[in-house]
């Protein structure tokens, strides 16, 4: 009998087609104890299984690049984390096997982030992978991870670790579906990437049975389990449907009465620059720069080595604008040479332009990297300082700009609620604003973006947040600049046009989704876009700002 579940759809489309589970987890190795003269080999097993799960990583990010690759490589400095290697080869020299000691070490790490506060919280699952890694090349036994299969299927899992989802081959996996996880997840932005249908946050997805057939709609998040015949033409009909409307609409963005809306794309590094412009991308909305400084932990990349990177991305949109985040370190991005290690609370604490104003000599050969790499080429190049508080740390990002000579329009993210609610004053030292929706979500509701409980309070349609991104694009607009949006939000077609009723002047978006945008977009008026936003910040949920700017872009 066909039912319905719902939960958070994060990459749009629909998969049709049989549950396959992840591999389990790595069952907890045997607490047996190892004689002293065998302590020096099981140290050497586990340093061995450590640095071969690292490198198993490494190599995964590398091949698949972008995004994805940072995250991996974040993983990977995990993995060899010195003090939980120490921690491993106390437990050792007291008796414990190698697969024991770091099944212990990593438990006892897991309890320490579980308690640390919700941003620290959502790297559990990260830990969790790495660790059942480990074991599992100790053991002997396979890797956890996507199953084994040569006919298409849909991924059920309690959460996808990164590096599952960076390698997942589309033409197996038809789209996933996962119990935890929310709209920002690392597993979701990496989902949108590869153009995969996902829903994530789903209650009760573990107990769909093995090869039971299910229809998943990444637009709205439903699930349907063992849908009929005409459930599964209706869901199929309205995929060619939308697959077509994407095929007609090309060229810049622009709303039904030619209101221009430019749709950039946001990528990690020079890998994620094909897709951008094979989607039509009129330039870049967000540049993440971290990829090259998760490298090593241990040091700056080189000057030279900056600016290689990003010429590659400046080069491939000649004319067009490009906007670089600078280094983001600090919460989830730790970094040895920069982030501090005792911080109670690393979400609050020293964190983006915080942590270069700290260490100015990062940030300055950053800015002269990124100057370099503009010279002689005819592309906009902007640059912009994440975690902005206030106009002093405006005015010292500025200040730090026109000291390394850039040639290029200075402009403060917004992702904190002070940044948008200071919005005009902090215009008076840059020339843009750019809306992390993600971070300005967590910090205003207190909802860490990785932990799937608190992912209602993550939506992008909570009419807090939109009243937020009013009060940017209002203070942009007064003082005649440019506000665009850069956080997962614009991603969504419906709340692409909400966002430009709201006074949004860009949207920056992963590859993926930018054809969607693009031609909803075109089938809506500004004054329509104007009207869905009114009745979406008039609304008390998110759902119901959604709902409710639906039925005015349908006409009901």
């Amino acid at each position: 009998m066909e039912t319905t579940l719902r939960g958070v759809g994060v990459s749009h489309g629909v998969a049709i087609g049989e549950v396959r589970h992840m591999g389990t987890a790595v069952l907890e190795p045997p607490a047996k104890q190892i004689p002293a003269e065998d302590a020096e080999r099981e140290q050497g097993r586990a340093r061995q299984a450590v640095d071969a799960v690292a490198a198993d990583l490494m190599a995964r990010g590398n091949l698949a690049g972008g995004e994805a690759q940072a995250v991996l490589e974040a993983q990977a400095m995990m993995a060899q984390d010195p003090e939980l290697m120490a921690d491993v080869d106390r437990r050792i020299a007291v008796g414990s096997t190698a697969e024991r000691a770091v099944y212990d070490a990593f438990a006892a790490y897991r309890e320490l982030l579980a308690g640390a506060g919700e941003y620290l919280a959502g790297r559990v699952a990260d830990l969790d992978d790495v660790r059942n890694r480990i074991v599992a090349r100790l053991l002997g036994v396979p890797m956890p991870g996507v199953p084994d299969s040569d006919q298409p299927y849909v991924l059920v899992a309690r959460d996808l670790a990164p590096a599952d989802t960076a390698l997942l081959d589309p033409s197996l996996v038809l789209g996933f579906v996962t119990e935890e996880g929310g709209p920002t997840s690392h597993s979701a932005i990496l989902a949108r990437a590869l153009g995969v249908p996902a829903v994530v946050a789903l209650p009760g997805a573990g107990e769909l049975a093995e090869g039971t057939v299910v229809a998943v709609d990444g637009s709205t998040g439903d699930v349907f389990v063992s849908p009929s015949e005409e459930k599964k033409a209706q869901l199929s009909a309205a995929a060619a449907e939308r697959k077509a409307a994407l095929a007609a609409s090309t060229g810049p963005g622009v709303t039904a009465d030619g209101h221009k809306v430019p749709l950039l794309a946001n990528v990690g590094g020079p890998a994620d620059v094909a897709a951008a412009v094979e989607a039509g991308a009129e330039g870049v909305g967000l540049f993440r720069t971290e990829f090259l400084f998760l490298d090593d932990s241990k040091k700056a990349p080189s000057e030279e080595k900056q600016v290689e990177a990003y010429r590659q991305v400046l080069e491939a949109f000649p004319e067009g604008r490009v906007v670089v985040r600078v280094l983001d370190a600090g919460a989830d991005k730790p970094l040895d040479f920069l982030t501090p290690a005792d911080e109670p609370n690393p979400a609050l604490g020293v964190r983006g332009l915080r942590t270069l104003l700290d260490h100015p000599e990062v940030l300055r050969t950053q800015l002269t990297a990124l100057a370099k790499a503009a010279e002689g080429l005819p592309v906009h190049l902007e640059v912009m300082a994440p975690m902005v508080a206030d106009r002093r740390d405006a005015k010292a990002f500025a200040d730090a700009c026109r000291e390394a000579g850039l040639q290029a329009k200075f402009g403060a993210m917004v992702e904190i609620p002070s940044a948008a609610l200071r919005a005009r004053s902090i215009l008076r030292e840059v020339e843009f604003l750019s809306l992390g929706t993600n971070d300005l979500a967590q910090y205003t509701f207190a909802a860490d973006r990785q932990v799937g409980a608190v992912s209602r309070l993550q939506d992008p349609w909570q009419p807090a947040l939109l009243d937020l991104v009013a009060l940017s694009a209002e203070a942009a607009r007064a003082e005649g600049k440019s506000c665009g949006v850069c956080g997962e939000a614009a991603s969504d077609p419906l709340l692409a046009c909400v966002l430009t009723g709201l006074g949004v002047t860009s949207l920056s978006m992963g590859s993926a989704s930018i054809p969607y945008v693009r031609a909803t977009l075109a089938k809506h008026t500004l004054a329509q876009c104007e009207r869905a936003a009114a009745a979406a910040r008039a609304a008390d949920s998110a759902e119901e700002a959604r709902a409710a700017a639906q039925a005015v872009l349908s006409g009901e």
